[in-house]
């Protein structure tokens, strides 16, 4: 990491179906090994099966999920006198961001699915009717930061 300055962020182009950034960032985070083509057909395959089980716009209930998801609060180690404490921190929006890609992703990986467009769109479907494994993640995120409320104070 450079210590002169900040990363400049780099801009994101609008995927090339739906011409959404949201999108085409999550595409990006699913890809593995710069295989770019493999991870829009899994995006896009479960988009389509999430259209076809809903009848709704798939890119909407994907932005329902992602907000369903989207942590508000975190916690951080901050070592205080030989001690470390978890304290409480509100999390950025582009990490809050970041982090629901990694959840939603991580949890669908983990599904039994046979094939990870299933994975996906179901886990995709479970999250915007605020259930599945990445909303309970966030909510122990959540339950995690609440039980250290007290050591808020340690914050600066």
């Amino acid at each position: 990491m450079s210590r002169r300055h900040r990363a400049e962020k780099r801009e994101v182009i609008p995927d090339a179906k739906f011409g959404d950034v949201v999108v085409s960032k999550f595409i990006n985070c699913l890809m593995l090994d710069g295989k770019k083509s493999v991870a829009e057909r899994i995006v896009y395959g479960a988009f389509d099966e999430v259209q076809l089980k809903t009848g709704g716009d798939p890119v909407k209930l994907f932005h329902d999920a992602l907000e369903n998801v989207r942590p508000h609060i975190e916690v951080r180690s901050r070592r205080v006198g030989g001690a470390t404490y978890q304290i409480p921190i509100e999390v950025r929006s582009d990490r809050a961001q970041a982090l629901a890609f990694r959840w939603l992703i991580g949890v669908a990986r983990g599904r039994s699915e046979y094939t990870m467009t299933a994975r996906l769109s179901g886990e995709v479907m479970d999250a915007a009717n605020n259930r599945g494994g990445s909303v309970k993640k966030r909510e122990d995120t959540h339950r995690m930061a609440e039980a250290n409320r007290a050591f808020s104070h340690y914050r600066w």
